[in-house]
Parts: C-alpha cells; sequence; structure tokens
C-alpha cells in the first residue's frame, strides 16, 4: 500500500521561510514523478511544483517561480519543498502527490496523495 506523510508546515511570518518534506513508502519511490500541490481557503488544488524521477528535471507554477525549490532524496524515499519568501497569499494546505500520466500540473495526473500539511502566512 502506497503512504505518502507529508510534515513541516507550520506557522510563520511573511517573508520567512519553511520546508516541507514528504515520507513515500509501499513502492520504489525513484520509479517515480513527484509533485507538490496546494489548496487555499475556498480555492481549488492548483499545482505548486513537480519533480523527475532523477531529480533532473523540475517544474515550478509561476506563482512562486524563484521563491520555492523542490528536490528529492531517493535513499531516503522523500521529497522536498523548500519555500522561502513566503506572502499571505501562499497560505494554503500542502500535498505531496505521486504522478501517474497526463498533464504534470493537473491534480487528476496524480494517483497517490498524502494527507496534507498546513502551511500559514501571516502578514
Amino acid at each position: 500500500q502506497v503512504q505518502l506523510v507529508e510534515s513541516g508546515g507550520g506557522l510563520v511570518q511573511a517573508g520567512g521561510s519553511l520546508r516541507l518534506s514528504c515520507i513515500a513508502s509501499g513502492r520504489t519511490f525513484s520509479n517515480y514523478v513527484m509533485g507538490w500541490f496546494r489548496q487555499g481557503p475556498g480555492k481549488e488544488r492548483e499545482f505548486v511544483a513537480r519533480i523527475a524521477r532523477s531529480g533532473s528535471i523540475t517544474n515550478y507554477a509561476d506563482s512562486i517561480k524563484g521563491r520555492f525549490t523542490i528536490s528529492r532524496d531517493n535513499a531516503k524515499n522523500t521529497v522536498y519543498l523548500q519555500m522561502n519568501s513566503l506572502k499571505p497569499e501562499d497560505t494554503a494546505v500542502y500535498f505531496c502527490a505521486s504522478y501517474s500520466s497526463g498533464t504534470y500540473y493537473t491534480a487528476t495526473s496524480y494517483d497517490y496523495w498524502g494527507q496534507g500539511t498546513q502551511v500559514t502566512v501571516s502578514s
């Protein structure tokens, strides 16, 4: 059974930083593209970033480009999201997900999801 468990969320002031982690179990982690999505209050789930199996290719949403960095450690079955220069509009529940097929920025292209971790950015 595939499990994804996020951690690292919390309350931070605008301009601050957080690093989210997502530990995967249940299948060979290095075989799968991984992504991060977020869902703000009253909003739909939106793409944040994704990383290729080897970590050599990454893609980001325009809204966070230059501020967030996705990375992975296949030896630790973990994908990370380093978030810098946080803004109040980054407030959301952040989810990691395992890619299945389709366009990488679409939530329906991912078949396994974590439970999410709350990130709150105060102004």
